[in-house]
């Protein structure tokens, strides 16, 4: 075979040859030769090099033209940005390939069809520049890809469009602030084969979350059709959250799946027309995930070995940014790029900040949050970048959709809000970047948002990110985990909202000492569990929006139980593996009938905090069903997520034999204490649990203190009244000497106690005291973490032996 000068086929590549491939066929090379024996498919391919893109230049007589017209720059400013490229880029297009480089480019082309059986076979050609997914900046999406080319006439072509794309506007403008010369940058061109992904489904994975930078996790975003539409935000994806520690130890923990609105598709135009066009998707399809859970968790592990295998390579922990496609009419899947993610493996373990709103307004739209910052503003409605002028530094840029043509607009604004677009769009990347908040995904917002009105975009309020009329008030509080004392009493944090779990893990604590299970009930489920088991006896009403809300599921209780799994295994997986306290639902009555269908279940009660709640519904004949669900759950959580450090806990417990009437229902479902480390708690809310506290430490792992309701028995107070509200003190003696009692006894039978009740994170001296009197562990609201460490450090300074 003849000698080939500038091609390389990714066999013969390694992610040593950046300088002369590029960053992404560099690593597409790698991951052929290093990662393919151990499972991982990727499309095969060649490079045609970034010194064929110099010798291009010279031949043609282009490099001192283009250097003489790119120094105007210095002299025209920023308004010569889009005439220089244009004329760069025509000068460049109107060059001739040398015959000696066409013909080799032609003659692989022809190789790798026959590889594939296919004459003319369809590829897709990707620019990879030499400065690419460098530690210090990212080249990624600065220059064009082409896809579904075919034939060696639209091949030629396409490279010459490619060689020219090192010279679009975004692509200069990013070299100048980076400070990259730009004749120092070259250009190479992948050439790989097609993944017929526009007959099913591609996606993004990121090998920890992109938002709090979380790294046990890995996000497989996905749509149907070619992945542009995700790359390049036009839909919201799927998405779907696996557990990296347990799935290393061969366990399933899809923990959280999301069906996104996935509202059109890059396809093939197989008129001919053009290469790909972009069609909407059927209703059925919106509605329906675009990808199995057996491929999301084969497109898991596969990312687990490429960021093992990187993380090698580079000697320090290396999380990635992978692009993936599904074949339709093969139905395998492939790995089309990886590349180091290039935000938060950049960021030196920086403080953390707390936002919170403190007041709130009519809300103009809502989305994804992007980020848990909160910002406020003039908003700006554009069109198109070109209307540039129009913006001001720290405004809120309202829009569609951004790709790089925005980014000039994006740096200088105070947030960010798009119609369109998921997690791994290009305005959510760019926000990440210049650690502003974005609400994407947000439909209609262009219509709701008044070019110029004052709003405040939020996303410190989990998972729905959200654009307030107004200028609201907000708080900011700045954590140095470095400076978060550590007293030997555990501290861990009270935690209801799945949504802020990786974000709020990442304050220095011992684990979760409450987890409110009907928080879950009630943002993740909505449903109550009976109108699920007895679905078919709804009145047609109910049973009609009951079908809504669980399209897709033929055993409505199914829904439940997914959905109460992924919000428990989320906060269990943040956490892990430190311990993970879940309380069992403990919802009062008139609680319970707010949910959808639950007035037709629940009995009217006149005092309902004293009424059928906590542990008398678990083994009751009237919700037995209902709670055999939340033990499935639990179970799945544990066994099939192998999240091991999720314990449970038994609220609102009045005697020693409920206790074990609970333990025998949750043995029926399978959940049985102390098989597999499982540990029952029980909350120690009433006088019965402190006076016969050796009665229930003979039934239970341990105790956790409930101090509103053991303060509102031990004192006689309802907590809800205003007339006697000034006598609710969970500082009085009594109830101090509750807590002591308690701690004593337990500690006597061999058992723990914590507390979870809001007493410690409202009194910080409440806490020191029953850090003084040797309690094992103290939960806390997130925000009160510090302050009350440092007075628990204090009091166990004093502590004496006798205390």
């Amino acid at each position: 075979m003849t000698r080939r000068r500038w091609i390389r086929w990714y066999s013969e590549l390694s992610a040593e040859d950046v300088p002369l491939v590029g960053g992404k066929n560099a690593s597409l090379g790698e991951m052929i030769r290093e990662l393919s024996p151990l499972g991982v498919r990727v499309p095969d391919g060649f490079a045609i090099t970034a010194e064929a893109y110099r010798y291009f230049l010279e031949e043609n007589g282009l490099a001192a033209p283009l250097r003489d017209e790119i120094s105007t720059l210095e002299r025209g400013g920023t308004e010569r940005l889009v005439p220089v490229s244009h004329r760069v880029r025509d000068m460049i297009l109107g060059g001739d390939l040398p015959p000696d480089l066409a013909r080799e480019i032609t003659d692989s082309y022809r190789e790798l069809s026959v590889r594939y059986g296919q004459p003319d076979t369809d590829v897709a050609v990707r620019s990879s520049a030499t400065a690419e997914d460098l530690p210090a900046a990212s080249f990624a999406g600065q220059q064009e890809s082409f896809l579904n080319v075919h034939g060696e006439a639209q091949l030629l072509e396409s490279v010459r469009k490619c060689f020219a794309s090192l010279f679009t506007p975004r692509a200069i403008s990013y070299r100048e602030d980076l400070g990259f010369d730009h004749f120092e940058v070259a250009l190479s061109v992948g050439v790989q084969k097609m993944v017929r992904a526009d007959l099913a489904s591609s996606g993004v994975i990121f090998t920890l979350d992109p938002d709090s930078g979380f790294e046990d996790v890995i996000l497989v975003t996905s749509s149907w059709g070619l992945g542009e539409s995700i790359v390049q935000g036009r839909v919201v994806p799927d998405q779907f959250y696996v557990h990296k520690p347990t799935l290393k130890q061969g366990y399933a923990p899809l923990i959280r799946r999301q069906v996104g609105s996935k509202e059109t598709k890059l396809v093939y135009d197989e008129t001919g027309h053009r290469s790909v066009k972009t069609v909407p998707v059927a209703p059925e399809d919106r509605r329906s995930l675009s990808v199995s859970d057996k491929d999301v968790l084969t497109l898991a592990r596969w990312a687990l070995l490429i960021e093992e295998h990187y993380s090698g390579r580079r000697g320090r922990p290396t999380p990635m940014d992978i692009e993936w496609a599904r074949d339709g009419t093969s139905g395998e899947l492939f790995i089309v790029q990886a590349r180091p993610e290039t935000v938060h493996s950049r960021r030196e373990s920086p403080a953390l900040r707390l936002y919170e709103l403190k007041e709130r307004g009519p809300v103009l739209a809502e989305g994804l949050a992007i980020g848990s910052a909160i910002s406020a503003g003039r908003a700006r409605l554009l069109r198109n970048p070109a209307a540039i002028e129009r913006f001001r530094p720290k405004e809120v840029l309202v829009t569609e959709i951004t790709d790089p043509d925005w980014e000039p607009i994006m740096k200088s604004a105070s947030a960010i809000v798009t119609e369109r677009g998921g997690r791994t769009s290009h305005a959510a990347i760019v926000a990440r970047e210049l650690g502003i908040p974005a609400v994407v995904g947000a439909a209609g917002a262009t219509g709701k948002i008044e070019d110029g009105q004052s709003v405040t975009v939020c996303c410190a309020e989990g998972e729905a990110g959200r654009v307030y009329a107004g200028i609201l008030p907000y708080e900011t509080k700045r954590l140095d985990p470095a400076e978060l004392p550590r007293p030997r009493t555990r501290i861990m944090m009270n935690v209801g909202d799945p949504e802020r779990a990786f974000e709020l893990a990442r304050i220095p604590n011992d684990g979760v000492g409450l987890a409110r299970m009907e928080f879950i009930f009630a943002g993740w489920v909505g449903i109550h569990p009976l109108a699920l088991t007895r679905y078919e006896s709804l009145p047609p009403k109910i049973r009609a929006e009951v079908a809504r809300r669980t399209a897709g599921y033929e055993d409505r209780t199914r829904f439940f139980v997914d959905r109460l799994a992924q919000g428990i295994g989320t906060l269990a997986a943040a956490f892990w593996p430190r311990e993970v306290i879940l309380r069992f639902s403990d919802f009062k009555t008139n609680e319970y009938a707010r949910l959808l269908g639950g007035e037709l279940f629940e009995p009217g009660e006149e005092n309902p905090m004293l009424g059928w709640r906590g542990a008398s519904r678990y083994y009751h004949p009237d919700y037995r069903e209902g709670f055999l669900l939340e033990v499935e759950a639990v179970r799945r959580v544990r066994k099939t997520f192998g999240l091991k450090n999720l314990k449970v806990m038994v609220p609102f417990c009045r005697t020693p034999e409920e206790g074990r009437r609970v333990l025998a229902a949750m043995e029926e479902g399978g959940l049985i204490r102390g098989e597999d480390g499982l540990e029952v708690y029980v909350m120690a809310e009433i006088p019965s649990n402190i006076i016969l506290a050796r009665e229930f430490a003979q039934i239970f792992d341990g105790f956790s203190i409930g101090s509103n309701d053991l303060t509102q028995l031990v004192l006689g107070v309802d907590r809800d009244s205003e007339r006697v509200a000034n006598l609710f003190d969970e500082n009085n003696e009594a109830v101090r000497w509750a807590c002591a009692q308690l701690i004593e006894q337990a500690h006597a039978a061999g058992k723990k106690v914590g507390i979870c009740g809001q007493a410690p994170s409202d009194y910080p001296e409440f806490a020191a005291f029953l850090a003084g009197r040797g309690i094992d562990s103290i939960s806390l609201s997130p925000d009160a973490v510090m302050t009350t460490a440092l007075r628990v450090l204090e009091a166990e300074g004093e502590r004496t032996p006798a205390a």
